[in-house]
């Protein structure tokens, strides 16, 4: 269903859809919308992980919206109490998850829950709510962070009807 390459220069491998598994991707996003709409209230506080979050986050870039050779985007999460601090360090190449403090200067931060970003990422809030509420602060270049839905594109599910969510 995949086709695993070894990346140029890396550790680690990357993957490729074959073309049966593109031919799946229908049913696929089909699965996605039913649990958004039957298992979504299902999800406890500890079920959010903030390691699976981060990796989608890190590949929601868009790193064409990005200008110059690096941004450093630094995501504090005030419910944890371990490993609260993570960074992503995007470049024109790529965009890579950092758990230790890169020593580079900060281009926007994120100060929120691990809920609060599944929650605007999946499309069930805006930026612009949880700023209001208080549930998100986010600082730093106003350039980006007055754009931030430019660069941070919203997962695939961020368009699908809730209308049909069961209560």
């Amino acid at each position: 269903m995949v086709i695993r390459r070894r990346i140029p220069g890396q550790r680690g491998f990357e993957y490729f859809p074959t073309d049966a598994c593109e031919s799946l991707l229908p049913v696929l996003f089909a699965l996605g919308e039913w649990g958004i709409i039957w298992a979504k209230k299902t999800i406890l506080d500890q079920d959010f992980d903030v390691e699976f979050l981060m990796v989608y986050l890190e590949r929601s870039i868009d790193r064409e919206k990005l200008k110059g050779l690096q941004t450093i985007i630094k995501f504090r999460f005030k419910d944890l109490e371990e490993q609260r601090d993570w960074w992503l360090l995007v470049s024109p190449e790529k965009s890579e998850v950092c758990i230790k403090d890169p020593g580079k200067d900060v281009d926007v931060y994120f100060h929120c829950s691990v809920q609060t970003l599944p929650d605007i990422w999946m499309g069930d809030r805006t930026y612009r709510d949880a700023i209001k509420t208080g549930d998100l602060i986010m600082d730093g270049d106003p350039g980006l962070t007055r754009n931030v839905t430019e660069w941070l594109r919203p997962g695939i599910f961020a368009n699908s009807s809730r209308n049909d969510t069961p209560e």
